[in-house]
């Protein structure tokens, strides 16, 4: 199998890492784009070195079955279950529990959407606000997924640009 661009470095950057005698923790968060077709494939690559837990947005959900989600035996969120546990003042938040349990969060795909609401501090969703209440000490690894004419958009550039400078890395989309 032909392994996704961006993994072996992901891989590789928790190799060297302590991590308490632990496996890394990632946190895949996948947006509205017609790329995240190919999660189920990156999940089980991730899964081989790191524990993993799963942010799906709405959009993202029309594009990935229940079916695949759930032969993936990981743990799957989604807007639905932020205020499920949350009764009152005090009780766990679901994206600050992600923050903290994560080492690692990957936006894979990035659609054009949430890599604009990202960029603008937007917190709308369960992945937008874990972005938005991310600690930038730990990577964030965004891999942007759209159409040329998206691609190419001037916006594009001006919102990475922002992501890098909070401390992003960008996985760039191969061509095709």
């Amino acid at each position: 199998m032909v392994e996704p661009r961006g993994v072996s470095e992901l891989h590789t950057s928790f190799s060297g890492r302590d991590t308490c005698a632990r496996r890394p923790r990632i946190l895949l968060g996948v947006s509205g784009s017609v790329a995240a077709i190919k999660v189920p494939i990156l999940a089980k690559l991730l899964a081989e070195f790191a524990d993993m837990q799963i942010i799906t947005t709405g959009a993202s959900r029309k594009l990935l079955s229940d079916e695949e989600l759930s032969s993936l035996n990981l743990p799957v969120k989604g807007d639905e279950h932020e205020w499920h546990a949350w009764k009152t003042v005090g009780d766990p938040v679901l994206h600050i529990e992600l923050r903290r349990w994560a080492d690692c969060l990957l936006i894979a795909p990035l659609s054009a959407n949430t890599l604009a609401k990202v960029a603008q501090g937007f917190c709308d969703n369960l992945l937008t606000c874990v972005v938005r209440a991310w600690d930038f000490e730990k990577p964030l690894l965004v891999a942007p997924a759209m159409n040329t004419f998206m691609w190419d958009s001037p916006f594009t550039s001006k919102h990475l640009a922002t992501l890098q400078e909070l401390g992003a890395s960008i996985i760039p989309p191969a061509d095709g």
